[in-house]
């Protein structure tokens, strides 16, 4: 039956009078033969394709639709916390309500050397551009269901966030436009200095027009041989946009992925959409495996190369 429409189709659609000449069919049946036979092979060459990608994709550090892993039972892999609630469709850190905070947390420690991180996020609310706040973070700390001042979590954390700050507070003169996603490497001592956008401990950052997007919204993160790249997709092009490239940056592993937000007497909605890890298969020299060493405590080289001058010294005038 399948055999006969085809060959139907076939007889109706003259596109394929080039092949006559190429191939001396002796009847119809045979060009819908292999016609069939290309169908068959294409569809197992695409669908091995996608095999092959979600053999990368590290379900134990993702967090994906339907959230089924995400809750408060012993198999949960993700937990919740604070004002973060579960919709079919996202995860709702906090809701577009003053002084909220909410964030969900991975119970699996993190032991995959080189990886790749999207997170697919919306920031929406009713309020005006500079009168909403404060933003979202993204973690991979080394503890976990720990709230604090920094968007929902502690502050002097130990680990990697990259933070998607709405409200300018006191910059508004200065020469950045929110929203604004920085990068920030701590080591258990460094404060982030929140009124400042911390300016004096970030290693990078771009400009990012993620809030009340009519588009889906990325971060993609990439940590391969001791180099940090981060991208933005918020223009609704589909298209990559480097942000943030940080080299000579060591992580730590057995640390935790998490997601929080904070509202203060400004709001909005921050919603998380999901979080996919990748594993990425990545060669080594010999002599690159001698000089890989192992840290029990984040760090990046040379930090004064990633100082944004300019910044810190707006900053310096300001609070001298």
């Amino acid at each position: 039956m399948v055999a006969a429409v085809i060959e139907a189709n076939l007889n109706g659609f003259g596109g394929f009078s080039f092949l006559r000449p190429m191939f001396p069919f002796k009847n119809i049946r045979e060009l819908t033969c292999l016609f069939v036979t290309l169908c068959v092979l294409t569809s197992h060459s695409l669908a091995d394709e996608q095999e092959f990608i979600e053999d990368f994709l590290k379900r134990e550090y993702s967090l994906v639709k339907p959230y089924r892993g995400l809750g408060f039972s012993s198999s949960s892999q993700w937990d919740l916390m604070g004002t973060a609630m579960v919709t079919p469709d996202h995860v709702r850190l906090t809701p577009d309500l003053q002084s909220r905070q909410g964030a969900v947390w991975s119970r699996v420690p993190l032991t995959v050397r080189d990886w790749e991180l999207k997170v697919h996020f919306k920031i929406h609310g009713q309020g005006k551009k500079n009168l909403n706040g404060d933003g979202m973070a993204i973690w991979l700390t080394r503890d976990r269901m720990q709230d604090g001042a920094v968007f929902g979590s502690m502050n002097q954390f130990t680990g990697l966030g990259v933070f998607v700050d709405t409200y300018p507070n006191a910059e508004k003169n200065l020469d950045r436009t929110f929203p604004y996603v920085s990068v920030m490497l701590g080591n258990g001592t460094l404060s982030y200095d929140h009124d400042y956008h911390g300016r004096p401990t970030e290693l990078g950052g771009c400009t990012a027009t993620a809030r009340n997007a009519l588009h889906d919204t990325f971060l993609l993160l990439r940590y391969s041989k001791s180099r940090l790249t981060l991208a933005v997709d918020v223009d609704g092009k589909q298209e990559w946009v480097d942000c943030a490239d940080i080299t000579g940056l060591k992580l730590p592993s057995g640390f935790f992925f998490g997601a929080s937000s904070a509202t203060g007497d400004l709001s909005d909605n921050h919603d998380l959409i999901s979080m996919k890890l990748f594993q990425l298969t990545v060669e080594r020299t010999p002599e690159e495996e001698d000089e890989e060493e192992e840290v029990t405590v984040p760090r990046v080289d040379n930090m004064e190369q990633f100082r944004d001058f300019t910044g810190l010294k707006s900053y310096l005038q300001q609070v001298n």
